[in-house]
């Protein structure tokens, strides 16, 4: 089990990253392809948006018990946790493999 903390940052840096996500694509959008000047610009405003705004900052996370490692994004759960549900049937579809 992850630390709650951990897990309620996260989760707060998912807000922060779907309350900025129009204004950085914009941005991103016109340093593409804007001339010199508004690109320039358009970098100095994207650096002053909040640092927990870009996506790449969140942490796929275990949705059960918030493991950050060994994620599986298909069903949103760890490694260890996928197995034990898998094992109780508990995931549809899932079955052990046998040959």
């Amino acid at each position: 089990m992850a630390k709650k903390s951990k897990i309620a940052a996260n989760e707060r840096r998912k807000t922060v990253v779907a309350r900025h996500a129009e204004r950085r694509a914009e941005l991103k959008e016109l340093i593409r392809t804007g001339t010199p000047e508004q690109r320039a610009e358009a970098v100095r405003l994207l650096s002053r948006q909040p640092r927990d705004a870009s996506a790449t900052r969140v942490r796929n996370r275990d949705s059960v018990d918030g493991r950050p490692r060994g994620h599986l994004r298909a069903f949103g759960l760890s490694r260890i946790r996928f197995r034990e549900m898998a094992h109780r049937g508990e995931l549809p579809g899932v079955r052990k493999a046998s040959w």
